[in-house]
């Protein structure tokens, strides 16, 4: 039997498989032991042609790897359930132990339409997600401040290169928040302060910071040789960086060894305990 290396993962959904792909995933990261992983991402598997097509994809998968594949799915159809569910593969189904209770509490039948996400671009929900990533992109790196802030629900600061924009992107695509950033710079420190379009939303404002070894090294990768890549210059900006949060009494969290999803969650945190957001 070939090494867990070799063995292939398939993500298998009727809509976009996103929710296969993140929970699958979860899953499992809690197996680090078994090895770089071959990954499949199938969404789209609404017919029972596309079913026959990924059957045999997880068949060549079987017989090239010499081990059973691991199947992640959120198909909905029983029909194209039980179709993949024929194959020599480990076939998890993401949605069989939550429409069973589901449909006891609920007191209603499931609906077993695929795609039902399809809809989602109708909705108001969509919609106010749509606005906030305009929102964020108008307002990335200190662009459009000012009266506009009073739209934000929330404004990153920091230094140049400590996470502000992935993590405001990542607020607006997954919360539907409308993230604005700024970025800190050696004037604000020289005069000890926040600019001061920032003094009137200062509940808004949540502050990241970096270790100094990492953001020169993210710095070197886009300017290198510079003095603003140097270690010394980095150290010397989130020493200031850290002592102007902390004196404006601006909350902030550390990014260097935290992904995107934990920070958000943390801001997300931060902003219910301040009745800044209220979920939907």
């Amino acid at each position: 039997m070939n090494s867990a290396a070799q063995r292939t993962v398939f993500f298998i959904s009727d809509g976009t498989g996103i929710t296969a792909e993140t929970l699958g995933h979860s899953l499992l990261a809690q197996f680090p032991e078994a090895g770089k992983l071959r990954q499949a991402w199938v969404p789209f598997i609404d017919s029972q042609d596309k079913a026959e097509e990924c059957a045999r994809a997880i068949r060549e998968a079987r017989g090239r790897d010499g081990v059973r594949p691991i199947v992640f799915s959120t198909l909905v159809d029983p029909q194209t359930v039980a179709r993949l569910h024929g194959e020599d593969a480990l076939f998890i189904d993401l949605f069989e132990q939550f429409i069973g209770p589901l449909e006891t509490e609920l007191g209603v039948a499931p609906s077993h339409e695929a795609g039902r996400f399809h809809d989602i671009a109708s909705s108001r929900s969509y919609k106010a997600r749509m606005e906030a990533i305009n929102y964020t992109l108008a307002h990335d790196d200190g662009l459009s401040n000012g009266p506009d802030l009073n739209e934000a629900d929330i404004v990153l600061v920091g230094v140049s290169r400590s996470g502000k924009t992935p993590t405001s992107l990542y607020l607006a695509i997954q919360f539907g928040l409308k993230a604005a950033n700024y970025p800190l710079i050696p004037e604000d420190f020289e005069r000890k302060r926040l600019p001061g379009e920032l003094h009137q939303h200062r509940r808004k404002l949540f502050g990241l910071t970096i270790s100094p070894e990492r953001l020169a090294q993210i710095r070197q990768e886009r300017l290198p040789g510079s003095h603003y890549a140097s270690l010394e210059n980095c150290r010397h900006e989130i020493d200031a960086a850290r002592k102007l949060m902390d004196r404006e009494n601006v909350p902030h969290l550390d990014s260097t060894h935290t992904s995107i999803e934990e920070i958000s969650a943390h801001i997300m945190q931060h902003l219910r305990r301040y009745a800044l957001y209220l979920a939907p």
